[in-house]
């Protein structure tokens, strides 16, 4: 996934807002990446564009060589719902469903016969601990578990990209560690893109990358714990392997001046022998 150029402006009233002012980046597949930024910094809107939820007013939007600018309204909403998976901070479940049947609601516009989505809903809420809560409707199920019930939803058409727009943003400190754990191990596992939005910093630090924005701009790109603490376990494998030494080997050289050596000393010897007779 690359943007180029990227820019979006608003016009509010007769003032013009500019949200994206020219933001070039580039995610990976299997990555997990932090947009990191205060309130007006631009990263809800960079999300938005990426995902295709709004167009941009200049540059590129290009994931895996289709140029999304280019593709038209009905064509994109197929995009994403093929490809891409959405978590968000108000979990979006719909009260009057159980868990199973929220999480069965992107299988059942895509087609997916009734036996099949229940079947893959079920065992994507057990893989989330949610086993014992299937037939559970919103108001009987805490923030944590609501919140498992939507990423159950979004990776339930296993999805190329997520996007996640503040995911812990109304859970408890616990809840929200055990989530991002998951998620990554999601990105492990299943080897898809994820691209999550936060104001903050140890959230963001869950991430491989962490793009830093301003006013609009990236204004730095670092790396994330995760991808730190892969770093040192690789560097604390290698310096834990044993030394190898080589062999030592004796130059041509040596060994010429070793040979007159060694003679010098049989003569001397020789000598010895014969005063001593």
């Amino acid at each position: 996934m690359e943007t180029k150029g990227l820019i979006k402006k608003y016009k509010v009233g007769s003032e013009i807002i500019t949200a994206l002012a020219g933001v070039d980046i580039k995610i990976y597949k299997g990555e997990f990446v932090a947009v990191l930024g205060t309130s007006g910094s631009g990263k809800s809107t960079l999300l938005n564009m990426i995902s295709g939820l709004e167009r941009p007013t200049k540059g590129d939007i290009i994931i895996g060589g289709t140029r999304l600018n280019k593709v038209s309204e009905r064509n994109m909403a197929r995009f994403r719902s093929r490809e891409m998976g959405f978590i968000f901070q108000a979990y979006n479940l719909i009260p009057s469903l159980t868990a199973m049947e929220n999480v069965t609601l992107p299988l059942m516009l895509q087609g997916v016969s009734k036996k099949k989505r229940e079947k893959r809903a079920k065992a994507m809420l057990i893989e989330l601990g949610l086993g014992k809560r299937l037939h559970n409707k919103p108001s009987q199920l805490s923030g944590g578990q609501q919140q498992r019930v939507a990423i159950a939803r979004s990776l339930v058409t296993e999805p190329k990209i997520i996007f996640a727009d503040e995911p812990t943003g109304n859970l408890d400190t616990k809840t929200t560690i055990e989530i991002l754990s998951f998620l990554q191990q999601i990105v492990r596992k299943r080897q898809c893109t994820l691209i999550m939005v936060s104001h903050d910093l140890e959230v963001a630090q869950y991430a491989d990358r962490i793009i830093h924005m301003r006013d609009g701009k990236v204004i730095k790109i670092t790396e994330g714990e995760a991808a730190i603490k892969e770093l040192t376990k690789a560097e604390e494998i290698i310096e834990s392997l044993p030394d190898i030494e080589e062999p030592k080997t004796e130059s041509p050289q040596s060994v010429q001046e070793k040979e007159p050596e060694a003679e010098k000393a049989k003569i001397l010897n020789e000598e010895d022998t014969e005063e001593k007779r």
